[in-house]
């Protein structure tokens, strides 16, 4: 589990993505998208692999997809997002 939200994580329009979403607030793809200068297909496809390694949820809203940071992330994926995305904003 740790392995695949390192790989995911690795990826910087990804890792962009987590730190738009770490207001723990709702981000629906548009607003993403805008944010990281992405195109829909590709922002979907990068909130699939965040999904799939279990750091985000989504929630269908009409034709949107929102997405949030995972709130029932395990406590050692958590810390590891923590650090990554604080990491980040110190770099």
């Amino acid at each position: 589990m740790i392995l695949t939200a390192l790989t995911a994580l690795a990826e910087p329009t990804r890792l962009a993505a987590m730190r738009a979403l770490y207001d723990d607030d709702e981000h629906c793809v548009c607003a993403l998208m805008a944010r990281l200068g992405a195109t829909q297909s590709r922002m979907s496809r990068h909130m699939q692999v965040l999904k799939q390694a279990g750091l985000v949820v989504d929630r269908r809203d009409a034709q949107w997809v929102r997405y949030r940071i995972n709130p029932d992330l395990a406590a050692p994926l958590r810390r590891l997002l923590d650090a990554a995305l604080v990491e980040e904003v110190m770099a």
